[in-house]
């Protein structure tokens, strides 16, 4: 989620125009000035800024390269940015092809750059195509990171994860905590994907407790075995410490009769085109789908997946707590 904060980009380091500056001193708002794209992403990366503010006075192609990569991301391309770039209509124009959301002349007045920033606020929170609760890209943003990587001919994995017994647990506690265990798992989610892959990965929210995250192949199994690993250590705790030490509570299936329900786990299917040929967004989406749902009927938290033309479905667990038992082996 996105924090009252600014960033001042600024490929020499001088102080951010006065445009900008008065406009963050008045809304009261904590900024840092950054000089190198790469320290801009990773700040950006780890706490998602209420806006980027890039001078693209002096170094139009530093910054405006640093613009392109901000808006190039998934995560952070929901940022607002803001180019102010020298008088002439060229480098105008540059700083909107670059991706910027407002751009300023370096003569604009601040009355009129603060009501252009201002709107530029507005615009944002309403346009914003992201999942409420996650702030996640939404299934749009989903299939256009899939058709994208297609195009490029990346090799990747498209990773469908889903909560097992998730129905069970909000009826039993209540639909907030339902939702902040989708806020964890959203989280646990980005700071992995994000951390392992950083820009490479992406992240979205379809709905409930469904997500989407797709990676560079090399890199599915640390990063689902992490998830699940993660997942597996928090879950336990939104839970009563009754329910908790027990390992399950007594709910009510849909006939009215009480049985055991399980902590929550998560099951994530796996779908990559390394052996596969797609041509289009929906097949992958169907077939991490067949996957999510083929994971779903193992017990615990696991990962299959799918590479039916040659081996069948391969299945990763969590791995197994030292002097523990290993969780069930569906191979």
């Amino acid at each position: 989620m996105a924090n009252s904060s600014a960033i001042f980009f600024s490929p020499d380091s001088q102080a951010p125009p006065e445009i900008l500056s008065a406009w963050v001193i008045r809304r009261g708002w904590p900024s840092q000035t950054i000089a190198t794209a790469d320290d801009l992403m990773a700040i950006a990366l780890r706490g998602r800024p209420r806006v980027v503010m890039i001078d693209a006075r002096t170094h139009q192609v530093a910054a405006l390269e640093a613009c392109g990569r901000l808006k190039a991301d998934s995560f952070t391309g929901i940022v607002p940015c803001v180019v102010v770039t020298r008088d002439d209509d060229t480098a105008f124009a540059a700083a909107f092809d670059a991706g910027a959301d407002e751009v300023l002349r370096a003569s604009t007045t601040p009355g009129e750059a603060g009501l252009r920033l201002d709107v530029l606020l507005r615009r944002s929170d309403r346009d914003t195509v992201v999942h409420p609760s996650t702030r996640l890209p939404g299934s749009h943003e989903i299939e256009l990171d899939i058709g994208k990587r297609l195009a490029a001919g990346e090799i990747f994995g498209v990773c469908y994860a889903d909560l097992d017994h998730f129905k069970e647990f909000n009826d039993r506690y209540s639909y907030y905590d339902g939702d902040r265990v989708i806020r964890i798992l959203a989280r646990i989610l980005h700071d992995i994907v994000k951390g392992i892959c950083g820009e490479a990965g992406f992240v979205g929210h379809i709905g409930g407790d469904d997500f989407i995250f797709i990676v560079p192949l090399d890199a599915v199994r640390q990063v689902c075995a992490e998830v699940v690993d993660v997942f597996d250590t928090l879950v336990p705790f939104q839970y009563s410490e009754q329910d908790r030490r027990a390992g399950y509570f007594f709910g009510k299936d849909r006939r009215g009769q009480l049985h055991r329900v399980p902590l929550m786990t998560v099951s994530i299917g796996v779908v990559s085109n390394e052996r596969r040929h797609f041509t289009h967004a929906a097949q992958v989406s169907e077939l991490a789908t067949e996957m999510k749902s083929y994971a779903k009927t193992l017990p615990g938290s696991v990962y299959t997946f799918d590479r039916r033309q040659d081996l069948g479905a391969d299945i990763g667990h969590r791995p197994t707590p030292a002097g523990g038992q290993p969780h069930g082996d569906a191979k």
